[in-house]
């Protein structure tokens, strides 16, 4: 049973079974032609390429082009008594199995062959029987029983491979969308963790430094104490007031509230409120402020942000100066603060950097971030053109 599902597929017995039972039905009603003469076989003798007609159907699928050489020889012999109409038939659909389910190669060499015997046949009867419309006819009969398969075949093999190639040109679209849509995930998540990061330690830094220096500084006045929790009221406040933007704009998109995006106009509240017991900030603008693009400006405005307070963790004693320069073309971001001898006043991660580097290689700006002289110097160049911020949006 095993060696038989091998040898054929259900279908193709299913298929033959009909051949046969139409065959048999045909030779019942005397359904064949008769040549000329004495010969004229009997019922019994044409059942034998009848059978190894159906016989070789059996092979349509599994091996096409062995089920063709066992048919031809029966077809042949069935020509040589006298064909029927279901022999050949038979014989059509085992060309046009071969033609489609075997080679490409295979379909245009049979092509070639059932061509050449249509005209073969068309020229063979004109010079046996003398008669141009006789052998017109033979050869017209040929091209139907033999060729038109072929031909059918190579249409349908050739519609099956271009819908191949659209179902696989639309699996490649559904798996190039879904990478895009993966990718935007992996961007508007690497765009929220700035965000969060620029927003959350700036604010918490401030209150934990001035927290600390409370705690720790046992004679410290009272001005300096009530200083201090200004500051960390000051930072809690606006820190609070970002994350509530932060949590509006997962909700409703980028356009829950534009007002509350932070502007350039805002740095001098943010380095006022920039210190240290030992440690000021200073800012300086030079040239016209122009309208900047959105995404320009907050780009602009988190890297001061952000190093502002990498000043408050890592540097030490003396004064950081922040210079905004604008320029037709550019933002030119500088923040120098003093190196820090003692090592870090608070831990850092390390992704404040990456984050500000980010920021202006999107927006297609320059970034550099290190030590200078005894100093720490974080430079910054932005474009303001209307496609940079588009191209970054």
């Amino acid at each position: 049973m095993d060696k038989l599902r091998h040898l054929t597929t259900r279908q193709d017995a299913l298929i033959a079974a009909a051949a046969l039972a139409g065959g048999l039905l045909m030779v019942a009603v005397h359904g064949y032609t008769r040549w000329s003469g004495d010969w004229d076989p009997s019922a019994w003798v044409r059942l034998v390429p009848l059978l190894g007609l159906c016989a070789a159907m059996l092979l349509r699928r599994t091996a096409p082009l062995t089920g063709l050489a066992l048919a031809t020889p029966f077809n042949v012999a069935d020509v040589v008594f006298g064909p029927s109409i279901a022999t050949a038939m038979i014989y059509g659909d085992a060309l046009y199995a071969a033609s489609l389910y075997g080679r490409r190669r295979t379909a245009e060499w049979l092509l070639g062959a059932t061509l050449t015997a249509s005209l073969a046949v068309a020229a063979g009867l004109m010079i046996a029987l003398g008669e141009v419309a006789v052998g017109v006819l033979g050869g017209s009969v040929g091209g139907v029983v033999w060729v038109a398969p072929v031909l059918t075949a190579m249409a349908v093999r050739e519609h099956r491979f271009r819908a191949q190639a659209e179902r696989q040109r639309a699996e490649q679209v559904a798996r190039l969308a879904e990478m895009d849509r993966l990718a935007a995930v992996n961007a508007e998540r690497a765009r929220m963790a700035r965000e969060l990061h620029d927003v959350v330690a700036n604010h918490l830094s401030a209150v934990a430094l001035h927290s600390t220096a409370v705690l720790k500084v046992r004679d410290l006045d009272r001005e300096g104490i009530e200083r201090s929790m200004e500051v960390i009221r000051e930072n809690s406040v606006r820190g609070l007031a970002e994350m509530r933007r932060m949590i509006g704009l997962l909700r409703d998109g980028d356009g829950a509230d534009p007002a509350a995006r932070p502007r350039m106009t805002e740095l001098e509240p943010l380095v006022r409120h920039t210190s240290r017991s030992d440690l000021s900030a200073g800012l300086e603008i030079a040239g016209e402020p122009p309208e900047l693009p959105a995404a320009v400006e907050l780009a602009a405005y988190r890297i001061v942000q952000e190093s502002l307070t990498n000043a408050l963790k890592h540097a030490g004693p003396g004064r950081a100066e922040v210079r905004v320069e604008y320029t037709r073309r550019r933002v030119v971001i500088d923040v120098l603060s003093p190196l820090g001898r003692d090592g870090a006043r608070l831990p850092g991660t390390g992704s404040g950097l990456v984050g500000m580097r980010e920021r202006a290689v999107m927006l297609a700006g320059d970034f550099d971030a290190g030590p200078d002289g005894g100093r720490w110097r974080v430079h910054a160049e932005l474009p303001v053109e209307q496609q940079a911020g588009e191209r970054a949006s």
